[in-house]
């Protein structure tokens, strides 16, 4: 597939066919991931994967979505606090931005292989820490259900180009 295919493609997935996500599709979505870039290379992510029944009822706790356990699979995306890099200017850090940038790599590299996903950031991320037994300087940043879609994308809305795009400055249009 083409990126620009699997870009276009790409949609939130809220139901799962009750099939089993292939550990080479698995490997090759994780290792999308890990190929991402990050602010000095730091690469302040883990990715746990969670696969047993047992387990990914556990994640009802932190997300009560009947769709969100369906999934055959379900990625806690974290970033370690201690590795993330830190801009001197202004003190801002880069722990939201990196794992999110191997989020999307994940993402659409899952689409390019026929799986679906969603990426839910609306969940109980201290309980969620507390049921995986995650270290204080580890924190889950999304939850990303993959697995087989079982249903259809709904139109995509997006904004115009010209509206998010602006050239030479602030409000300046091309």
């Amino acid at each position: 597939m083409e990126l620009i295919d699997a870009i276009q493609k790409r949609y939130s997935v809220r139901s799962y066919k009750n099939l089993p996500v292939e550990d080479e599709k698995l490997d090759k979505v994780l290792d999308a991931a890990r190929l991402a870039p990050s602010a000095v290379n730091f690469q302040p992510w883990y990715f746990i994967v969670v696969r047993e029944e047992k387990q990914r009822q556990k994640l009802n706790e932190v997300y009560a979505r009947k769709w969100f356990t369906s999934a055959p699979v379900v990625i806690i995306a974290c970033v370690d606090h201690s590795k993330v890099w830190v801009r001197a200017s202004d003190g801002k850090n880069s722990a939201d931005i990196d794992p999110a940038i191997a989020i999307d790599h994940l993402t659409l590299r899952a689409t390019d292989l026929g799986l679906g996903t969603c990426w839910v950031c609306n969940f109980d991320a201290k309980k969620c820490r507390e049921l995986f037994s995650l270290p204080e300087n580890i924190e889950p940043i999304a939850l990303i259900p993959i697995g087989y879609p079982d249903d259809q994308p709904n139109e995509k809305k997006r904004k115009k180009l010209d509206e998010v795009v602006f050239w030479d400055g602030f409000g300046k249009v091309k």
